[in-house]
């Protein structure tokens, strides 16, 4: 699952490892956006390993029910009418900028 927040850009992923246990693994290409998530609404985030020869740099582990209690913070937390104008005023222009990219890319779903 990619989820894409005011925070930070994460993709939600069963590891082969995570599906014996009750675990997910949290990845991202920006260490900062993990920083961000467990500081915003996930505290229990595991440490963020670091790997330069995989796609998503940065990873760590946190359990499903974490992980979803921390879905639904970033959910309550919502107070912005226009999502990528908070992004741009939280995380910059050059974030909004390629956030805006993906969604022109998405815009094409609707067509």
């Amino acid at each position: 699952m990619w989820v894409i927040s005011e925070f930070g850009f994460f993709s939600v992923v069963g590891k082969p490892g995570d599906r014996e246990t009750v675990m997910l693994t949290v990845r991202a290409r920006v260490k900062a956006d993990l920083e961000a998530l467990r500081k915003t609404c996930l505290p229990t985030l595991g440490p963020i390993g670091i790997s330069c020869t995989i796609d998503y740099r940065y990873r760590a582990k946190a359990t499903r029910v974490e992980v979803a209690a921390a879905m639904a913070q970033a959910v309550q937390n919502i107070g912005y009418d226009n999502f990528k104008s908070k992004v741009k005023k939280q995380q910059g222009a050059p974030r909004a900028e390629v956030y805006g990219l993906v969604w022109e890319d998405l815009l094409a779903l609707q067509r």
